[in-house]
C-alpha cells in the first residue's frame, strides 16, 4: 500500500508540473474530454480507464466516473461534478 501512496503522489506531482507547463505558455486553447452512455445499473461489471494519445507520443488517462439514479439526480451529479473538476485547476 505504501508503494500505492508514492505512485499516486509521483503521478499527482507529474500531471501538476505538466498543467503549469501547458497553462503558463500563454493560456493554449484547452479540450475537456470526455464521453457519456446510458446503461441500466444492474449492468455493468467493470470499467476501467479511457487512454488518450497525445501528439508528442505521450499518454493520458481519463478516469471514468459513474452517476446512478433518476434523470434529474444525474442531472444534478453531473453539474456538481463538472464543477468541482474545474475547481481542481484555479490557474484556468
Amino acid at each position: 500500500m505504501h508503494g500505492e501512496d508514492s505512485t499516486n503522489k509521483d503521478q499527482r506531482q507529474n500531471r501538476q508540473e505538466y498543467l503549469h507547463h501547458i497553462y503558463n505558455r500563454g493560456m493554449a486553447n484547452l479540450v475537456l474530454v470526455y464521453g457519456m452512455r446510458l446503461l441500466p445499473a444492474d449492468e455493468i461489471e467493470e470499467m476501467g480507464e479511457a487512454i488518450i494519445k497525445l501528439k508528442n507520443g505521450r499518454e493520458a488517462r481519463v478516469t471514468m466516473h459513474v452517476l446512478e439514479g433518476s434523470k434529474r439526480a444525474i442531472e444534478s451529479q453531473l453539474q456538481t461534478s463538472v464543477e468541482s473538476f474545474f475547481d481542481l485547476y484555479p490557474e484556468i
